[in-house]
């Protein structure tokens, strides 16, 4: 493993021990050359995914930009990063084990919109204003008049 801080080509690892969701193993790792220590993630990658963008563009999917969308959904709202990677790591298993190696970015966001109701409604929202291209305030005041509706008839 390189190290970010020297880019000197080895490093030791110092200890091991699987995430809380158990979805990868944390290193924690000393650098040969200059002794900084730093942090390393190993997941188990079941296949390559391609995600389908609209007018059929492909492109390779990218787990820290899913991570990224969410993380900018939730901002200063009560959710922690380790609920947040939760339900990242979630929807990477289930679009893992679909089966399927093109999934459309329709159904990702689908996905990422379900978690976020059940968590948030307020992040819910930020993320829907982004991924329904909302350009207008009266698209948010009518979705979130629509989640408004749901909550009350649960």
């Amino acid at each position: 493993m390189r190290c970010p801080f020297c880019a000197h080509e080895n490093s030791q690892v110092k200890d091991s021990r699987p995430t809380e969701d158990g979805s990868a193993t944390r290193r924690r790792r000393q650098c040969e050359g200059c002794g900084a220590r730093f942090t390393t993630f190993e997941r188990i990658q079941m296949r390559d995914l391609m995600v389908v963008k609209s007018e059929d563009r492909k492109e390779a999917f990218d787990r820290d930009k899913l991570a990224k969308s969410v993380s900018l959904a939730c901002r200063k709202r009560p959710i922690g990063e380790e609920r947040i990677e939760q339900l990242v790591s979630g929807i990477h298993r289930q679009l893992e084990t679909m089966g399927e190696t093109e999934v459309p970015s329709m159904k990702i966001g689908e996905m990422v919109m379900s978690s976020l109701k059940a968590i948030d409604s307020v992040a819910y929202i930020r993320f829907a204003s982004v991924y329904k291209d909302f350009t207008e305030a009266k698209d948010f005041e009518e979705f979130a008049g629509s989640v408004k509706d749901v909550a009350d008839i649960e």
